[in-house]
């Protein structure tokens, strides 16, 4: 169908099209399909593996024709980002077949791909089991072995109405009412068919790997006031072995759940009692969180930071000026006091601000560095609340430069070099987006495109590789996010960088130039670990619970073999108080064996045995969690082992620690 380029035919008649195909220019039939033109250049184990096509900007179906508004095309491979969307996309369609014929009352809904899988909602009167996961699995993978091919029809709306109330399936209804339009896509396979832009593989053999996952409750239209669906998750991949590659690392992610060693580690904990998405810090987990936030004080203090602090709650009219009521108040909290309108803090800049505003500054004032581990109160829908990863009260390392116009690049270049520096302390690499402004928002066009230019401009000049994540800005200005990838791959975002105009404009906060005039300074919000809880979960399962010695709540444990040796385990207990270092006693009347494990579940770095032995030669034996076990020491090297290892750096991949080098 599709041929190299003749010069003197090209264009030539109407029975050809002239396409590009990888920067290659060939000649294909007017109306030929885009499988026809990629099945001539491509060879028979390349196209194989083709499972949709890119043409122009859009992906669209294999068997969409080449027309003079299609002549760009490139082959989308199983394999790639958008491959494995298409591919987990058709999956969903494939399973809400399999619900329909195993359980035919069950209405559908939507079903789109997500990061590694997809998900289908139904509204189905009772709750599905494992049982039933198991039953559409297999149902689906009849329907995969039938190789059924996947169609695309165009109908008008009162066509596609039709068709869908027939069915009973009222849902399609609605979409197609909210989409508005005169005409929709249906897309069949076998027997079902299902309201869908696409694209979609070309046969349900395509999907060669899946596995269903779950079940969850969802509201319609994520809705608290509608009806609740139940969700079923699933995952799909280009072939077994990069699914069987996947399914192990949710094993692993199971493993590392934060909300399970929490309650293994003794950190903290939630209660219904209290309400949810508000967590409960425990003695070890307090202190962990009084040892970052100290680190965190003591970096920004060497960094030309000075500490602040503002209220809980500020005044509404506040909220009102500075765009938040208008824009953001659907996730705050508001109270009254002597007939007051309040709102409770969902982030700290207002205050800052205020704060910059006690006196007159001079250019030479500038930049003014606030720094603060803020409470904020954030209401997120129940549905979305994930132990310490969404919650609705926590604390963020919040900071607000407020600076001249010409200091904005060199500020956000040094934030960058101290987001490097730290993420490198807890072993994260990292991803950078720089977010453009989206539809609800406030501020100029002229503003907005000056701050999304110096955000670009600076992370050109620090030289770090971005992508651009269009329309997902702060209401008030473009941002820098940076996206921490653990050691078995996810990827958290924590840190955040933003341009602001806006509100020094609002709040007209100044600053007096050399030229004894007054100006409009720039505000710069920041926060580098994000959220103070969210961080502590990610790290929990960066490191499955084994932290770094220098930030682990307990660094020591001493284990008695008997209660004679009960006098010499509080003299080394004293000792190393002394030292700085954080050590627990256990002397319980309880097997050596039984308190060894019980600390390597705790993931307490060092265990120091003592026996008759170490009595008399006033020493510790240390056993470490990763394995390496110096045996025994005195208690004074004991002591400079745990401070040196402290010091050295935490590597976090896999399940093996290092503390040496």
């Amino acid at each position: 169908m599709a041929r190299p380029k003749n010069p003197a035919t090209a264009g030539q008649g109407r029975d050809e099209v002239l396409v590009e195909i990888s920067g290659k220019q060939v000649e294909a039939a007017d109306g030929a399909s885009c499988a026809d033109v990629l099945q001539e250049e491509l060879s028979k184990k390349q196209f194989k593996n083709v499972v949709a096509v890119k043409c122009g900007d859009a992906i669209v179906d294999l068997s969409t024709p080449v027309t003079e508004t299609c002549t760009t095309i490139e082959p989308v491979f199983a394999d790639s980002e958008e491959g494995l969307g298409v591919i987990r996309h058709s999956a969903a369609h494939v399973m809400a077949e399999a619900v329909k014929k195993l359980f035919p009352s069950a209405k559908v809904t939507i079903g789109p791909s997500i990061t590694d899988g997809f998900y289908y909602d139904f509204d189905y009167e009772r709750p599905f089991t494992p049982e039933d996961l198991e039953a559409i699995e297999k149902e689906m993978l009849s329907s995969v072995g039938a190789n059924k091919e996947f169609t695309r029809t165009v109908m008008s709306k009162a066509e596609a109405k039709k068709l869908f109330e027939s069915m009973g399936e009222t849902y399609k209804s609605e979409i197609m009412d909210d989409l508005g339009g005169d005409e929709f896509s249906i897309y069949t396979h076998g027997d079902f068919a299902d309201l869908c832009r696409g694209p979609h593989v070309a046969r349900t053999g395509q999907i060669k790997a899946f596995k269903l996952l779950s079940v969850a409750g969802a509201y319609w239209r994520g809705d608290e006031k509608n009806k609740q669906l139940q969700r079923i998750y699933g995952t799909a991949w280009q072939d077994p072995k990069a699914l069987k590659k996947h399914l192990a690392r949710l094993e692993e992610a199971k493993k590392r759940d934060h909300r399970k060693l929490g309650k293994q580690l003794d950190l903290f904990s939630f209660s219904e009692e209290v309400g949810p998405g508000m967590s409960l810090w425990h003695p070890r987990g307090m202190l962990l969180r009084a040892i970052l936030e100290d680190f965190e004080r003591k970096e920004h203090l060497k960094r030309g930071y000075q500490l602040v602090q503002g209220p809980i709650i500020l005044k509404r009219e506040l909220w009102e000026k500075s765009g938040h009521y208008d824009n953001y108040r659907e996730n705050m909290y508001f109270t009254e006091i002597d007939e007051q309108a309040y709102g409770i803090k969902p982030m700290n800049c207002l205050a800052h601000m205020i704060i910059y505003k006690r006196k007159i500054m001079s250019y030479r004032d500038l930049p003014q560095r606030y720094f603060e581990l803020g409470v904020v109160h954030r209401h997120e829908k129940s549905g979305v609340l994930h132990g310490l990863m969404r919650v609705r009260t926590f604390t963020q390392d919040d900071a607000h430069l407020i600076c001249r116009p010409d200091q904005v690049e060199e500020e956000i270049l040094n934030l960058i070099k101290f987001y490097q520096d730290i993420y490198a302390l807890f072993d994260y690499e990292f991803d950078v987006e720089l977010s453009t402004r989206p539809e609800k928002s406030i501020g100029s066009d002229a503003d907005w495109e000056l701050a999304t230019e110096g955000l670009r401009q600076a992370l050109d000049k620090s030289g770090m590789p971005y992508a651009i994540n269009e329309g997902d800005g702060a209401f008030y200005g473009p941002k820098i996010d940076f996206h921490l990838r653990d050691s078995i791959g996810r990827s958290w975002q924590c840190g955040t960088i933003q341009v602001d105009f806006t509100l020094p404009e609002r709040f007209d906060i100044v600053y007096v130039g050399e030229d004894g005039e007054r100006h409009r300074p720039v505000m710069i919000h920041r926060a580098m670990l994000g959220s103070i809880e969210r961080f502590i979960g990610v790290l929990t399962e960066h490191c499955a619970g084994a932290y770094p010695v220098w930030l682990a709540p307990v660094q020591a444990r001493l284990l008695n073999v008997t209660d004679a040796q009960a006098d010499f385990v509080k003299k080394a207990e004293a000792f190393l108080v002394s030292k700085g270092i954080r050590v627990e006693a256990d002397t319980r009347n309880e097997k050596l064996g039984y308190k060894i494990r019980e600390a390597q579940v705790e993931k307490i770095p060092y265990m120091l045995v003592i026996g008759d032995k170490e009595v008399e030669a006033g020493c510790v034996n240390i056993r470490s969690r990763d394995g390496e076990d110096p045996g025994m020491v005195t208690l004074e090297e004991a002591a400079q082992l745990i401070l040196d290892a402290a010091k050295a750096p935490f590597k976090a991949g896999g399940m093996s620690y290092s503390f040496s080098g």
